[in-house]
């Protein structure tokens, strides 16, 4: 054990909470991770499975006229709403919106870009570590179109980005994209880009728990229960989890769109709304078969060949995050799904459902809370938790101990807003 190591809470246990515990626990320092239930079964649970190291843009908000035209019925497969989590959400919607303008929004990608490309690498040194290779494919994924003038679009943006960020693709015709997915049934087809750097898991929950694992067997405590009280505490934090009373120097909220609550009743506002989405397992007719997790870029929903089944996740859905579910998303996703794959049954009893937690310029929130000392924070990933929650867990780590952080962190404080 390190002189220096200190008791601390990771309160989440998604993959940014696990992986946070992980690396603090790897510098000698005493964890115990805090979740109400076991390790990658909410949001990180049912996501597409893919590490994006492509991804060097975030999702910003449309702005273009004939796509919120075509947004405005709200029959769209890519994105929904409800006006009840519009209205909710409105201010934090509104500078989304702003940070989406071009001149704005170029400067958030070289930010969120650093954390994208070392993706990969942190991801890798968790994944060896804990023997979790089995459940990794390094094919990367399909992002395929129907029409040429999107698929065009699509392979400017990627000449941008390889200059850029060193991002790599193939640029598949109809033809070349029939030989990889021969059992596509649909014939409108543009084409496709191969996304050649991704790795795609074929469990996302099972990593989080693999990861988890390997947390407890370098000596972290995992301990299940629910969160009730969290309060300071002379030089430190004490936590209420199930009754038992729980005490650390400092804690980490990582509890994904569940922390913004609890840090207001700490006195500290983080704007924050949420992204709901939906999954389903099926299995393939005629004993068809997905080579490749494929994305259906311009209606909006993704297929992975997963150890489940053939995964359907959708798109976004803006509401409350504690509506009930409205499942025509799903619905009309399947339908349109069906049309270009032979899916077969459902496999799962009900469908699930996640909430992503996203910021309005859409960079997480990674560092120390201001004003609360021994408070530190690490939520806000929106669409990629999965990909960017081994490298949150790193530089966390570095600032803790004092180090040099292998980005500049002031883009992620918490007191940008």
């Amino acid at each position: 054990m390190s002189p220096s190591a200190r008791d601390i809470l990771v309160l989440g246990a998604g993959m940014v909470g696990v992986c946070v515990a992980w690396h603090l626990r790897r510098r000698g320092h005493r964890v115990t991770l805090v979740d109400r239930g076991a390790p990658g079964r909410e949001t990180s649970f049912g996501n597409a499975g893919i590490i994006q190291r492509e991804a060097v843009r975030p999702y910003r908000f449309p702005r273009d006229l004939p796509t919120l035209l075509r947004v405005l019925p709200n029959r769209e497969i890519d994105i929904r709403y409800r006006p009840s989590g519009m209205a909710g959400a409105m201010g934090p919607l509104f500078h989304y919106w702003r940070h989406s303008a071009p001149q704005n929004y170029a400067h958030i990608v070289p930010a969120y870009a650093a954390l994208i490309t070392r993706s990969l690498e942190t991801h890798d040194e968790m994944i060896r570590a804990a023997d979790a290779g089995a459940l990794i494919r390094q094919d990367g994924y399909l992002k395929v179109f129907r029409t040429g003038r999107a698929l065009d679009s699509e392979c400017h943006q990627a000449e941008q980005n390889a200059a850029g960020y060193g991002v790599t693709y193939q640029v598949l015709d109809h033809a070349a994209l029939a030989r990889k997915e021969p059992h596509l049934s649909e014939g409108r087809l543009a084409g496709a880009v191969h996304w050649t750097q991704p790795w795609t898991v074929t469990d996302p929950g099972a990593l989080v728990a693999a990861y988890a694992e390997d947390f407890e067997r370098r000596g972290g405590h995992f301990q299940r229960g629910t969160l009730e009280t969290l309060s300071r505490t002379g030089q430190g934090w004490r936590a209420q989890v199930d009754g038992e009373t729980l005490s650390a120097e400092r804690v980490v909220l990582a509890l994904g769109p569940w922390s913004t609550p609890w840090l207001a009743r700490q006195g500290l506002q983080v704007p924050l709304f949420v992204k709901r989405g939906y999954h389903m397992h099926y299995g393939a007719r005629d004993d068809a078969r997905l080579n490749h997790w494929l994305m259906d870029a311009e209606t909006g929903y993704l297929l992975a060949p997963m150890r489940a089944g053939i995964r359907l996740t959708t798109g976004a859905e803006l509401a409350r995050q504690e509506a009930p579910p409205n499942l025509q998303q799903l619905d009309a996703a399947e339908a349109a799904a069906r049309r270009l794959f032979p899916l077969g049954d459902r496999l799962d009893p009900h469908p699930w459902m996640g909430a992503r937690p996203c910021t309005p310029d859409m960079k997480p929130v990674i560092g120390p809370a201001p004003g609360l000392p021994g408070l530190w924070l690490a939520f806000g990933h929106g669409h990629q938790g999965f990909t960017l929650g081994p490298v949150t867990g790193k530089l966390i780590g570095q600032m803790m101990d004092g180090e040099n952080t292998d980005v500049d962190m002031a883009p992620y404080r918490a007191d940008r807003f």
